[in-house]
């Protein structure tokens, strides 16, 4: 506290000694260590008393809980950035996972068209269900000439 070494203490001793002299010398340090134990014995007392005022007790626990709360703060964001990142893995495998796998087709309209063209728009009847485009006819019916409607057979 003071900052005192084992060398200036003995460089005391011997002032006082010679200033006090041997015979009063056990009763002076006597009466210096009664002094300086009421001294620190009040220093405790006075700090006791302006932490009971002040409320010590009360602000080291809301700095504890405070604490705590940063804590568990941190630890639920890295608790949510591992789970993302679960996340973020399992869906990219799912997604690999439904690339790999073959596409089953319910409807021949679902099919897709890898002829590069403009799709036409397939004439549909009454319950909006397409008919087959006349280009999507069996290739191994036979062809008809177009007939007219004006002209009649012979």
């Amino acid at each position: 506290m003071f900052d005192i070494g084992f060398s200036e203490i003995v460089v005391c001793a011997v002032v006082a000694l010679i200033v006090i002299g041997p015979e009063r010398m056990p009763e002076a340090v006597r009466t210096m260590g009664l002094w300086i134990g009421r001294f620190k014995r009040s220093m405790r007392e006075t700090r006791q008393e302006i932490e009971r005022q002040i409320g010590v007790e009360d602000i080291r626990r809301q700095l504890h809980n405070e604490d705590i709360m940063r804590s568990l703060e941190k630890t639920r964001d890295d608790i949510n950035k591992e789970l993302n990142s679960v996340i973020e893995h399992v869906q990219a495998d799912l997604d690999a996972e439904e690339r790999s796998k073959p596409r089953v087709y319910e409807h021949e309209s679902e099919l897709p068209n890898h002829s590069h063209e403009h799709p036409q728009e397939a004439p549909a009847d009454k319950d909006n269900t397409p008919i087959a485009a006349p280009h999507a006819a069996n290739a191994n019916s036979t062809t008809h000439a177009p007939t007219d409607s004006h002209t009649k057979p012979l």
